[in-house]
């Protein structure tokens, strides 16, 4: 697979501005190849696209293009004043009991791809993305703003938390997405 088709399906889901050597990293390939690679969609998606690949110099990042601003405005403020749907409550509900959690392994649990949702639950403003110095993936746990909307003043007062923070399925779950 080229690397050029890869770097598009990272920048495609991620939640955030990447950097050229986080991306390198994250490829296993080298900062200048990575960044020629940049250069070269950038180009790509200079002319009739609807996203455009932006840069500061350090991070990169898609995005969609200037002239749909208010075609899609209106689709992310449906998307965030709509209620939350069942998969949303779902990962909201996994992200609440089982948090700080990775992406891997709530897909794990859930068995299905999770990053649509996980942007909307951003966007709300319901989980929060923590990076790790350890991981090269972030971790998600719910925020102060999902707390008050429930009128809790702490995650643990969620009905069974301790018996389900800790439920043998989501523990042999989590086992089975480690890498040895």
């Amino acid at each position: 697979m080229l690397l050029a088709t890869k770097l598009e399906s990272l920048l495609f889901v991620a939640s955030k501005p990447l950097t050229v050597k986080k991306l390198a990293k994250l490829l296993g390939d080298s900062e200048p190849g990575v960044l020629t690679a940049l250069k070269d969609l950038a180009e790509k998606y200079s002319t009739d696209s609807g996203v455009r690949l932006i840069t500061t110099g350090e991070e990169w990042q898609l995005a969609t293009h200037p002239d749909n601003q208010t075609l899609v405005e209106n689709v992310v403020k449906a998307e965030v004043t709509d209620e939350l749907t069942r998969p949303q409550l779902e990962t909201l509900t996994v992200i609440s009991y089982c948090g700080p959690i990775t992406k891997p392994e709530l897909e794990q649990i859930r068995g299905v791809n999770c990053s649509l949702i996980i942007r909307n639950l951003l966007i709300r403003g319901l989980v929060k993305e923590v990076e790790t110095g350890v991981n090269l993936v972030p971790t998600y746990e719910v925020t102060m703003e999902y707390l008050r909307h429930l009128g809790l003043t702490n995650i643990s007062e969620l009905p069974d938390y301790a018996a389900l923070h800790q439920h043998e399925y989501i523990t042999k779950a989590m086992e089975n997405n480690q890498t040895p």
